[in-house]
């Protein structure tokens, strides 16, 4: 039977993200602290480090150094791991390090722990049933000291004095509910039915406090491995999305000083995807909201290193310029009105395909409809005049035309100057556009009968394969969550952000772009919740009611789809799959966008 001797922690420290930090006694110049073991034997033992409490054979010392300094470039790379660990074992420090590396580095069980909560995850009231089988260590710290936050802004401030503190997490109990009295001493509570010692948990300090956090006295810290961490925090954000649904926010809020603590400890896909949502929800309970959220120029940058960082973008856009390609096999004139033309990535490539057609290319118009931008500079001729560069270059008779507008509803047929038929051929492309449209009463039926009388051959449809525009918002959360999961391990699975390579620009820079989604989702309602997105059998219906019929996409769309995943990191992961006539993308089982094709009906026109 090994010995125990456990150091004192002082009191002093923050909870949930707020304070200064845990405050621990060390001989080890604070960067670790270890919970010192006696065991027999030793032989072999480097004396140095010996003699400073950390027990570390002389043969493993160059092996225990690379891996601790593959160690901090890990948690120096990831802003949510700081640096203060408690280790339980010092007599196999090699082997802590190795577990903390495996632990670190592999996401991949996240989607299968979101898998199974979502699955079976059943709410009947505020409280979850408490897991069975949990592996949990507390570590109780004093009380004596308080701190508190006095906050400027229009937001709801609580005072934690709930009884929620002590019963609202789901699984055994995260605080005891009678204060022992000697409140120094550590419990360890391990599994039961192993004789084997598990990895070491780790205690991670505070991470900066999401928006709207209230301080709270100080209280035990919940440690606990990496797959419990990831179920218990799933089933607090739907917990806490449960509460706000209620509109209960006392409970909310301290659902909310839970996953802060939760979230700081889970690294990978899921510990950033919960970030996300954490911070969305601290934007609806407290009702503070980012100034810039809705800034379309910030969106665009966003979006061109979404566009660089995964496949989805360049999906959309291949399979688009396909449909519309084989539309205009024919025409001498052929003209694109795009619903949202952005950066123009989507035409280069179009142009140089019509460039090659045999017989030579066509004259191509090309309408670009964008939102104002904040400085008043005008994009969509900048845009225009590039891509009027590239079509000179390689002998395409090329005209742009750009619509600055606040909404597609405000745009009318007649100002496109669209030409007979049987002197250009139309073609209508959205790219992620449509759902923005249900945020407003009537906009899509009105959208939806402009383009009928635009009278196009082909149009293109490419929407997110999700239904975040249900009238339930914990149905919209669950979902949410769900599909966002999928879009964050699709990006860690690319290569960028796995492995120890620190996560590149356009990895991090690709997430804050699925982060304002979710916080749009999440956090707003009305008009201003724009990110309305519906699955491709509520599009069909929609748009078999205006008077479309569908336009089935070619098996050659789909061989080259394939081989364009075929080019990425991670591009097992990735599924092209063909769905009556449409195209859809997904990461392993779950679909994730679909395009679609459409013309107005026969019997319509």
């Amino acid at each position: 039977m090994n010995k125990r001797s456990h150091h004192e922690s002082s009191g002093g420290a923050g909870y949930g993200g707020i304070g200064k930090g845990h405050e621990c006694s060390s001989t080890s110049s604070g960067k670790a602290k270890m919970w010192e073991e006696e065991q027999d034997g030793g032989g072999g033992m480097d004396e140095l480090l010996e003699v400073l409490g950390y027990k570390v054979k002389s043969s493993e010392m160059a092996d225990v150094a690379e891996k601790l300094e593959q160690l901090e470039m890990v948690m120096g790379a990831a802003p949510n791991l700081p640096g203060d660990t408690i280790h339980y074992n010092p007599s196999d420090l090699s082997g802590w390090v190795q577990s903390m590396l495996t632990e670190l580095n592999n996401p991949a069980a996240n989607l299968d722990i979101l898998d199974s909560v979502l699955q079976s995850h059943h709410i009947d009231g505020p409280l979850l049933a408490p897991a069975e089988s949990s592996s949990v260590s507390t570590v109780g710290f004093s009380n004596s000291q308080q701190q508190q936050i006095e906050t400027t802004q229009s937001s709801r401030v609580y005072n934690d004095d709930s009884e929620y503190d002590l019963r609202a997490i789901p699984g055994s109990a995260v605080y005891p509910q009678a204060q022992e009295k000697d409140s120094n001493r550590k419990r360890l509570k391990t599994s039961s039915g192993s004789t084997n010692s598990a990895p070491p948990p780790t205690l991670l300090s505070s991470s900066p406090q999401p928006i709207g956090t209230v301080a709270e006295p100080t209280r035990p810290v919940v440690l606990v491995d990496s797959q419990e961490t990831g179920v218990r925090l799933v089933h607090t954000l739907l917990a806490c999305a449960e509460a706000v649904q209620q509109d209960n926010l006392k409970l909310a809020d301290a659902l909310f000083k839970h996953i802060s603590l939760l979230v700081a400890s889970q690294a990978g896909a899921m510990g950033k995807v919960a970030r996300y949502f954490a911070d969305a929800l601290a934007h609806r309970i407290y009702r503070i909201y980012p100034q810039d959220s809705l800034n379309p120029c910030y969106s665009d940058i966003l979006q061109r290193y979404f566009y660089e960082t995964c496949p989805y973008l360049k999906f959309a856009h291949f399979t688009a310029n396909q449909a519309i390609l084989e539309a205009f096999a024919t025409s001498s004139r052929v003209h694109v009105i795009d619903f949202g033309l952005k950066e123009g990535m989507q035409w280069p490539a179009l142009i140089q395909a019509l460039a090659l057609r045999p017989g030579g290319p066509p004259a191509f118009r090309l309408t670009g409809i964008g939102p104002p931008q904040p400085d008043n500079t005008d994009t969509l001729q900048q845009v225009g005049w590039k891509l009027a560069q590239l079509a000179d270059t390689i002998g395409v008779k090329f005209h742009f035309r750009g619509f600055v507008a606040n909404s597609l509803a405000d745009i009318e047929p007649s100002m496109l100057d669209i030409g007979p038929a049987d002197a250009e051929v139309v073609a209508v492309n959205s790219v992620f556009e449509l759902h923005r449209l249900l945020a407003r009463p009537g906009a899509i039926d009105k959208v939806l009968s402009s383009i009928k009388a635009m009278r196009p051959k082909i149009v293109t449809l490419v929407e997110q394969e999700a239904n975040h525009n249900g009238p339930v918002f914990l149905d919209r959360f669950t979902e949410a969550l769900h599909y966002y999961s999928s879009l964050f391990d699709s990006l860690e699975g690319s290569g960028s952000g796995s492995g120890l390579v620190p996560p590149t620009e356009d990895l991090v820079m690709s997430e804050m772009y699925l982060g304002r989604q979710i916080c749009n989702v999440v956090a707003y309602d009305g008009a201003d919740r724009v990110e309305r997105h519906e699955t491709l059998t509520q599009w069909r219906a929609r748009m078999g009611s205006a008077g479309f019929e569908p336009v089935h996409l070619g098996s050659n769309a789909f061989k080259q789809a394939s081989m364009l995943l075929a080019l990425f990191a991670g591009g097992d992961g990735y599924r092209v799959e063909e769905n009556n006539g449409c195209l859809m993308l997904g990461w392993h089982t779950r679909r994730l966008i679909a395009t679609s094709a459409w013309q107005p009906a026969t019997d319509s026109h």
